[in-house]
């Protein structure tokens, strides 16, 4: 299983995510001699229990996420963070809850771009907007390493020489922000250093969570 890291793009302080910002991102990969692959599309719902008593809702937990990759389109991953669960589940677990009508879609967004491919490493760059819509919520950037390396910490160091590449190549734009990677605690989760699509879930919960963080700073410091 190759191995990733997930980047979520930081703005700086008074400035908000734009597709210029996305646009500039995307020149930079080339930059550094990045060969256009194709698109790519991942997929993250937030769910809410469907409850007859409303009084009942304290029960359930209010940060249940699902994960659709587009590596394992088979298979369906859901996160609860403040239980640090994360399990894999057949891809028909989406048509059994819609039928079982246990939980609802409480938002869904789709982050989606272009995929590069340079060296051994692929690089996956791209928008975070709602389904149905195309109001930018932030930017992504997934760092795929493709050597025969599946430990995490084998590979740590190959990976932070590749990432400080890519930001002495973000850094020559004057970019308003940066690209942050803040790695969860994956054995919190009960993974091993071993490499699997449920870790790739788990970065994608922890970067949702500080887009939203990044969003509601900036909405504060507007008001």
């Amino acid at each position: 299983m190759p191995l990733k890291w997930v980047f979520n793009w930081q703005p700086n302080a008074g400035s908000t995510v734009n597709s210029q910002i996305l646009n500039e991102v995307s020149q930079c990969v080339e930059s550094i001699n990045g060969v256009k692959e194709g698109r790519w599309k991942a997929t993250l719902t937030y769910y809410k229990p469907m409850l007859r008593d409303q009084a009942l809702a304290a029960e359930f937990p209010r940060d249940f996420l699902g994960i659709s990759l587009p590596e394992q389109p088979n298979k369906y991953y859901f996160i609860l963070r403040g239980h640090k669960i994360v399990l894999e589940a057949d891809s028909s677990i989406q048509l059994i809850m819609e039928k079982l009508q246990s939980y609802k879609s409480r938002v869904a967004l789709n982050f989606e771009g272009f995929q590069y491919q340079l060296g051994d490493f692929q690089l996956r760059v791209g928008k975070v907007v709602p389904t149905h819509s195309e109001n930018l919520r932030g930017i992504v950037m997934e760092q795929v390493e493709y050597l025969p390396i599946s430990s995490l910490e084998k590979s740590r160091q190959l990976m932070e020489e590749f990432v400080d590449i890519w930001q002495d190549a973000v850094s020559k734009r004057s970019l308003p922000g940066h690209f942050l990677h803040i790695e969860p605690n994956f054995s919190d989760y009960g993974l091993a250093d071993h490499y699997t699509s449920q870790h790739t879930a788990v970065q994608y919960a922890h970067v949702m969570a500080q887009l939203i963080a990044s969003v509601q700073a900036g909405q504060a410091a507007r008001n």
